[in-house]
């Protein structure tokens, strides 16, 4: 039994990496967004061949990277293939919006479904992975990684203290997230891209700027405008699409049993 004991962890020890890694990995993405916002890298957008790009990508992709690995011992397979999903979905629909000329992004879908359905840590995860696989054909998108890791982590909280119980409560959820991302999306579209990173918000900054706002504080009232608004309607959307899952399938993500994420579910005691 003492043998036992010295080679595998007990569940507190267990529980105990797992929250390292996690910290770890939130701590890579948040000195890489310092890193960015401090050097105001103007050659970001030349892609690979950039060293900041380098940076961005190496600190964005080893927080991802440190999360899921933190995340990995709690999530079930079903979690695993939907990551992926999630991935291309956000990707998509942010490629289409950015198109359109709307202030609006829905480039966090399935970064929210994943943090709904899995976690904090998982939707971080979500969040921050997308940003990098997306800046392969965007780079554009890649300093804000840190703001979709954010998105992921907040949908996960509130997910986890029963916002998704009642259906009105998850815009709600959505338009406060929306306010932080926008504050930390604001010093990365002022300092590096000069406020023009979007069609549709680029024209509302240059609204701002017309009337005598200097250009963080332009992007930052775009933020506060936008970004609240394009969260709620996510958050409704995603709360749309647990809520059509089959009560089975619902059930086989241990995070929606541990913290009771959906009305009518039925709750475990949490490991942590």
């Amino acid at each position: 039994m003492s043998q036992q004991s010295r080679t595998l962890p007990a569940p507190a020890q267990a529980v105990r990496n797992r929250r390292l890694l996690e910290a770890l990995g939130a701590v890579s993405i948040a000195a890489t967004f310092i890193f960015l916002v401090l050097t105001q890298p103007a050659d970001i957008t030349n892609g690979l061949a950039s060293g900041s790009t380098l940076v961005a990508l190496g600190g964005f992709l080893l927080g991802a990277i440190l999360l899921i690995v933190g995340v990995l011992p709690t999530l079930p397979t079903s979690t695993l293939v939907l990551i992926p999903v999630a991935l291309v979905l956000n990707i998509a629909l942010g490629q289409i919006m950015g198109s359109t000329g709307l202030p609006f992004y829905f480039d966090a879908i399935g970064t929210v479904l994943i943090a709904v359905l899995a976690g904090p840590a998982a939707g971080a995860a979500t969040g921050a992975l997308s940003s990098v696989v997306w800046s392969f054909i965007n780079p554009t998108v890649l300093p804000f990684a840190a703001g979709a890791a954010l998105i992921g982590f907040l949908a996960g909280v509130a997910a986890r203290y029963g916002l998704f119980r009642r259906f009105y409560l998850a815009p709600v959820a959505g338009f406060v997230t929306g306010i932080l991302a926008g504050v930390v999306s604001a010093p990365i579209a002022a300092f590096v891209f000069g406020g023009t990173s979007g069609v549709g918000t680029g024209a509302i900054v240059s609204a701002f700027r017309a009337m005598g706002d200097t250009l963080l504080a332009a992007i930052t009232k775009q933020a506060l405008i936008s970004d609240p608004m394009d969260k709620a309607i996510v958050f409704a959307v995603v709360a749309m699409l647990v809520y059509a899952l089959p009560r089975r399938t619902a059930l086989q993500f241990p995070f929606v049993r541990r913290f009771n994420v959906l009305a009518g579910k039925k709750q475990e005691t949490p490991d942590a």
